[in-house]
């Protein structure tokens, strides 16, 4: 098969277009023809590489992906070849107390495809029967490729950790991001009041087409003070943090007394500093966030069955041009999602 992958740790440059062997699955396993394929900070992550995070190489990367069953075992009662399908991403060992609670995001051994197992920069792609989902009616392959990761995210973020509530309100850190689009809508799905920030005017407008009630150019205008004549000096209830250093204090200064912060990502940095007499003399709370249970991107599919989350989908690459489709991403020249057409 084609794939995109790397044979070393480095820049774009290290990703190559080549051939590579057809994935072998065991019985547990279906194997997907990969129609699309959706970019994540996971996979420059992965392709930079970090520290005490071992990477079997050569390695394919990609989390999101949408296609069409390939191959199943005989015993496969739920999916049969030609299915077109989604894949959930996380995945746990499906054994230990964690995931039998559904919190397979806390197991011990909780991986995401495209960081551990080879993924969707291919193809082929080799996967667990059980993260298999049928396509919503109606979506192209790249619009489906687009939402799981993001969106299942956002949703647990919100709603599972945070408990968010109709009326309260939410500050969306970089709206341009797939988690950033994903958590506005999100937020207006529960009926709450969303501050938005984004780095430009066009980026604004798209912001608020998704829901944002404000949005607030975080390059021209003082975040904090922005959030504070919205909120009349009141605050927000829920901060969504994947920004890390650059935000972080910030973050915690926008939040009402009582508030909640939920972070789960730090792509300008993770080395942050907190006065820990801000937070217990406002009691608040801060969630680390990551990914989501099983059972809960089965719940983002049904919204979008009815109709009241949709798609965000920046621009679509050929596979052989992932270099220049991460390139994108690195630059933050894009809202929503970059996704590869396989």
């Amino acid at each position: 098969m084609k794939a995109v992958r790397f044979h070393k740790h480095g820049g774009p440059e290290v990703l190559q277009y080549e051939e590579a062997p057809d994935p072998v699955p065991t019985p547990d396993d279906a194997v997907i023809r990969v129609k699309a394929c959706a970019l994540n900070h996971l996979d420059l992550w992965a392709r930079n590489g970090l520290p005490n995070v071992p990477i079997k190489l050569p390695h394919i990367s990609g989390s999101d992906i949408a296609g069409i069953v390939e191959w199943v075992p005989p015993e496969e009662k739920a999916f049969s070849k030609g299915d077109e399908v989604i894949v959930n991403p996380g995945v746990g060992c499906g054994r230990c107390d964690r995931c039998a609670a559904g919190k397979d995001d806390q197991c011990k051994d909780y991986t995401i495809i495209g960081y551990g197992p080879d993924g969707g920069y291919a193809e082929l792609v080799s996967v667990r029967r059980d993260h298999l989902l049928k396509k919503p009616p109606g979506m192209t392959f790249e619009e489906a490729a687009s939402f799981p990761l993001v969106f299942e995210t956002a949703y647990h973020m919100l709603k599972t950790k945070a408990d968010l509530n109709a009326g309260e309100t939410v500050l969306v850190l970089a709206a341009n991001s797939g988690v950033g689009s994903a958590a506005i809508q999100v937020a207006k799905l529960f009926g709450a009041r969303v501050i938005a920030t984004a780095g430009d005017p066009d980026k604004a407008e798209r912001a608020k087409e998704l829901g944002a009630d404000e949005v607030i150019d975080h390059y021209k205008q003082d975040v904090l003070a922005e959030v504070r004549r919205l909120t009349d000096r009141r605050g927000v209830d829920v901060v969504v943090e994947h920004v890390g250093k650059a935000t972080w204090t910030g973050s915690l200064k926008a939040l009402n007394k009582g508030g909640r912060l939920v972070t789960c990502g730090a792509t300008t940095g993770a080395e942050v500093s907190t006065d820990l007499r801000y937070v217990f003399n406002r009691e608040l709370t801060i969630y680390g966030s990551f990914m989501a249970g099983m059972g809960e991107l089965p719940e983002v599919v049904k919204f979008f069955d009815r109709g009241k989350l949709k798609t965000v989908v920046d621009s679509v690459f050929p596979l052989e041009k992932a270099a220049e489709a991460q390139m994108k991403m690195e630059g933050s020249r894009h809202f929503g999602k970059i996704v590869l057409k396989v």
